[in-house]
This record gives C-alpha cells, sequence and structure tokens, in this order.
C-alpha cells in the first residue's frame, strides 16, 4: 500500500460533510493519527497561516476536501466567491503539501468540470473538451485549475498527487440551506416541511427531465482511501489518454442515473409527503445530463455499494434525527 495506518493524515475540510465522511472512513479502517482543524484554527485561504501550520503539525498525507460549494443558486449570485475562494484554499494547500514533502495528496474535484454536452456516460478525456454549464463554471474553473496544478507538480517534480472527480454527492452532514443547497438536500428540507406543515403541494424548479447521478458520501469516502492506499498514477500500467498521456484523475460514481422528477417523488415518498409536485419551468435546469463513465475506477477494484433508495433513506433518517436532537448547524439550515 502506498499509505499506512501509521501516517498522520490532514483531512482540509473535515467538518463538511465530504471530510467528515472520510475520517469516518479512515477511523474504521485503522488510522488514527488524522488532522482536521476547524476554520477558527486555520484559514486555510490565508497562505501564511497554511504554511505555519504544516510547519507545526508536519502531516505525511493531505487530503483536499475543502472548498466552496453550492447549488444554482449560489453559484449564480456569487461568482467571484466561488472561484476565488475555492483558487486560494486548493493552491495553498497544495503548494504547502510540496514545500513539506508530502508523501501523497489526493485532491477532490467534482463532475462539473466536464462540458455541458459531453458524450455521455462522460469519460475523463472529456476534461477541456467544450464550453462548461454556465450556472456552475465559476466553481468548476476553480476545480480545473486545481486537477491541472496536480498534474503540473507531478510532472515537473514526480510530486506524488492525483486527483477523483466524484459525481453528485449527498449523505449525513450535507447543506439544506434554503437557497444554497444541492439538490438532494434541497428536496428533502422541502418536501420535510411541506410534510411537517400539511401542505397541499410543492413546487420545485425547472422541468424535472433533466438526469443526475448521485453517490453517497460513505462511498465517495471509501473510493478516497482505496485509492490513496493502491492506485498509482506513474505505474507502467495505467490508464492512457487518447493522446497516450498518463492519467493523474479519475471518475467516482455509481454508472446510474435518475430524472430531478423520479428524484423528487423518491424524496417525496421516503419523507411521506403526499401532496403534489409542481414544477416552476422559468427556472434553469442545468446541464441535460450528467452520468460519469466510471469504469476505470471499477477495473482497479473500487465499486459503489449504495443504491439511491438505500443511500436517500439513511439520510434523511439522519437530517430526522439531527432536526429532532436539535444538532443541525444554524449555517446549514437558514
Amino acid at each position: 500500500m502506498f499509505i499506512s495506518q501509521k501516517d498522520k493524515v490532514f483531512v482540509a475540510g473535515g467538518n463538511g460533510m465530504v471530510g467528515s465522511g472520510i475520517i469516518r472512513k479512515l477511523r474504521n479502517k485503522g488510522y488514527s493519527k488524522i488532522l482536521a482543524p476547524n476554520r477558527k484554527d486555520l484559514n486555510l485561504s490565508q497562505k501564511e497561516e497554511v504554511i505555519s501550520w504544516f510547519k507545526k503539525n508536519k502531516p505525511n498525507v493531505v487530503i483536499v476536501a475543502a472548498a466552496k460549494v453550492g447549488g444554482i443558486y449560489a453559484n449564480n449570485n456569487y461568482p467571484v466567491d466561488f472561484i476565488l475562494e475555492n483558487l486560494k484554499i486548493q493552491t495553498n494547500i497544495i503548494e504547502a503539501s510540496f514545500e513539506f514533502k508530502i508523501k501523497r495528496l489526493l485532491f477532490l474535484g467534482s463532475s462539473c468540470i466536464y462540458p455541458k454536452y459531453a458524450a455521455q456516460p462522460i469519460r475523463e478525456e472529456e476534461l477541456l473538451n467544450g464550453p462548461l454549464e454556465p450556472t456552475n463554471e465559476w466553481y468548476a474553473i476553480a476545480k480545473i485549475a486545481g486537477i491541472k496544478l496536480c498534474e503540473a507538480y507531478r510532472k515537473q517534480y514526480g510530486f506524488d498527487t492525483f486527483s477523483l472527480m466524484p459525481t453528485n454527492l449527498y449523505g449525513p452532514g450535507d447543506n439544506y440551506h434554503i437557497k444554497d443547497s444541492h439538490v438532494i438536500p434541497g428536496l428533502i428540507r422541502r418536501f420535510y416541511e411541506a410534510e411537517k406543515s400539511n401542505a397541499k403541494e410543492v413546487i420545485c424548479w425547472g422541468t424535472g427531465k433533466p438526469k443526475r447521478e448521485f453517490l453517497h458520501v460513505d462511498d465517495l469516502s471509501e473510493a478516497c482511501i482505496f485509492a490513496l492506499e493502491y492506485w498509482n498514477p506513474s505505474d507502467y500500467e495505467t490508464f492512457k489518454s487518447n493522446s497516450n498521456s498518463p492519467i493523474s484523475f479519475l471518475n467516482v460514481g455509481t454508472g446510474e442515473d435518475i430524472s430531478i422528477k423520479n428524484l423528487a417523488e423518491l424524496i417525496a415518498e421516503i419523507v411521506g409527503f403526499k401532496g403534489s409536485i409542481l414544477w416552476d419551468e422559468t427556472k434553469p435546469d442545468g446541464t441535460p445530463r450528467k452520468l460519469l463513465d466510471v469504469s476505470r475506477i471499477n477495473s482497479i477494484g473500487w465499486r459503489s455499494k449504495i443504491s439511491i433508495k438505500n443511500g436517500l433513506e439513511h439520510t434523511i433518517n439522519c437530517f430526522k434525527r439531527e432536526i429532532k436532537d436539535g444538532i443541525l448547524r444554524k449555517e446549514n439550515y437558514q
């Protein structure tokens, strides 16, 4: 294995949905030296703070799960925040990791890096092969820069960095903010509140026709640790792109998608909402379809295990429990 339980692992963004999921899996697999400072202790957008933290704590392995994220509304209204803050966070961490000779670094990208009209299912070669979806291009451009920075460090200095491109994520610890949430937590909140208030209808954005692939955060966490332990992009048997160059990033997903309409109906059923679902077609749909080709990561031994129905049931139960116990963070439910 390329990393071991003896390594000191820095999970940047360890308090978010993805980071906390990775930490849970690391602990389950016997990793005990885990570093996950919160924003109060380490502001990742401040280079001097990041350098000082690395010098003091000396991690061996770095997982970049920190990012400013949000749905269509947030991306459309705060483009500067999404491109600038993400560029600062990821660049500071990657530069510091190289400077302090980190053994291995994993950068988490996003499936939104791919062109809006990419051939389906989307292979890794589709990167930079067409225009992006306008509603999240600011976030996507920052993520592409992170992927390419990792590739550049590997090519120029042999620094052991690689990236994973997860599809749309959901799970415990998600953001249920009324305006800034992604589609699954946004729908969970709407149907939960509608069921509690005995509302007769719920209005959803768009037409409901676009298809999306969704991955439970626990599946992604397993993929991250698997790749850190076993995948080497520089291996002579590694995958090659169309130009015969080594590929240093892999798609991570289920290989299956669902229409937003069917997703909404499934969430409504699990929550117990029995009213009507209406669609506001004046609101944007985003990319028509976004299904990842996950054949490469499947071929090296990793495959998703959590179905969309089981994953949603687990997530909704966690959400209800957090509401009941009053532990849902305020910034995630305003």
